[in-house]
């Protein structure tokens, strides 16, 4: 039988061991290193929502082949939907800075919200890299000391495809052009290679964002009698124009379309019958190598559909990230972007590829055509390779940047 001092005994060793095991708990809670919080932000929503559907897995992807781990924590996603608008975007930017400890964001496509984020990354000395972002002026006049322009940018895309199609004979320019940041960037750089090998520029007209019906700009362009009629847009804008353009008989009467950045998944939403024959600049695709169709298929596991070089690019953006984090053995920024300089970048999308001082991503880039559907084995089979143009042929040289810190 149990007397009272018993009971009493059994109770203080019952609670002396809770405390111990509560002690311990939260012994091993300290001693465990809280998470590396890294963020992709993008227009999830909106125009260039199926562009950037696949993204979060990307980023999983890249975690995935560095272990889950980094310096021993875990790495932890955040994902928002800035939904191409700046004010959004930096919104969200300086809580994920300033409140849950992000260390590093990428995606950030649209240049309005880019450039947003770009100012809230440089007052908080913090890492931003754009992978969806295509101005120039993000190594130029906006670059910074801790951010990267990762996958393109207006000058390559200009230089690789505008280069092309004025070598072909394609002499006369008119512009359609999204009218923000982007649009603005892409139609200048083009317009200068245009003139620099002697061609003329027509004219051109602007459009809003996220434009239903394009019937009186390309009735302009049409009027224009250019021989080539540049997109100076993108997503769902570029979709829409090059769709509109077949349903006016643009193509048959003679003008060609210059889309001046496409993705594979766009190609695919207005399917070859469309879209044959476009040419166009991309910094990856699926079917290039067996590396490309290995990862693709692990991609496909997460997400189906086909990845694009924006989810290549926020694959490529992140591992490079958690790898100079490794090596630099802090998740400090300037330690951390110093070996993002210093480590060459190597994976699916970029070989040897050198992060330069300005920030720019210097890799090589790929013009294709997109195959007629004669031409096409399946559903996924899109685009023939013209040319692979080296890094420092596609990119704007450091000098002329205008860079504030490049001396």
């Amino acid at each position: 039988m149990r007397t009272a001092r018993t009971i009493r005994y059994a109770g203080l060793v019952a609670a002396a061991v809770g405390l111990t095991a509560l002690g311990l708990t939260a012994i091993a809670q300290a001693q465990t290193p809280a998470p590396l919080k890294i963020g992709v932000m993008e227009g999830f929503s909106g125009v260039y929502g199926d562009l950037t559907a696949g993204e979060v897995e990307a980023m999983q992807m890249a975690i995935e082949d560095v272990g889950g781990k980094v310096l021993g924590r875990s790495v932890e996603i955040l994902s928002a939907d800035h939904q191409t608008k700046p004010d959004i975007g930096s919104a969200i930017a300086r809580k994920w800075y300033d409140v849950d400890g992000v260390k590093m964001i990428t995606g950030l496509g649209t240049s309005s919200v880019a450039l947003a984020v770009r100012k809230v990354a440089q007052e908080k000395g913090l890492i931003d890299i754009n992978t969806g972002a295509a101005s120039a002026d993000l190594s130029g006049p906006a670059c910074s000391e801790t951010g990267a322009h990762w996958v393109y940018d207006t000058y390559a895309l200009a230089h690789v495809t505008g280069e092309a199609l004025v070598k072909a004979g394609g002499d006369s320019w008119f512009f359609l052009t999204a009218d923000y940041a982007f649009g603005h960037a892409l139609e200048r750089d083009v317009s200068q290679v245009v003139k620099d090998a002697g061609g003329k520029v027509l004219g051109g007209v602007r459009h809003p964002l996220s434009t239903q019906d394009f019937s009186s700009f390309l009735l302009q362009a049409q009027a224009s009698k250019s021989k080539i009629i540049g997109l100076a847009n993108a997503g769902q804008d570029t979709i829409n124009s090059i769709k509109q353009a077949g349903e006016f008989g643009i193509v048959k009467a003679g003008q060609k379309l210059a889309g001046l950045l496409v993705f594979a998944t766009d190609v695919q939403s207005l399917t070859l019958p469309v879209a044959q024959g476009l040419v166009l600049t991309e910094a990856f695709y699926w079917d290039l190598n067996d590396e490309t169709r290995a990862w693709t298929k692990r991609y496909r596991a997460k997400k189906d559909r086909l990845p694009s070089m924006l989810t290549a690019g926020v694959y490529s953006s992140t591992l490079h990230y958690l790898k100079a984090v490794q090596a630099a053995g802090t998740d400090d920024a300037k330690a951390v972007m110093a070996k993002m300089r210093e480590l060459p970048v190597n994976d699916v999308m970029t070989k040897n590829g050198k992060l330069r001082e300005d920030g720019r991503l210097v890799r090589d880039m790929h013009l294709f055509q997109v195959k007629a559907p004669s031409e096409s084995k399946n559903k996924d089979d899109i685009y023939k390779l013209i040319a692979t143009v080296p890094g420092d042929k596609a990119y704007r040289p450091l000098k002329d940047g205008k860079c504030p810190f490049v001396k």
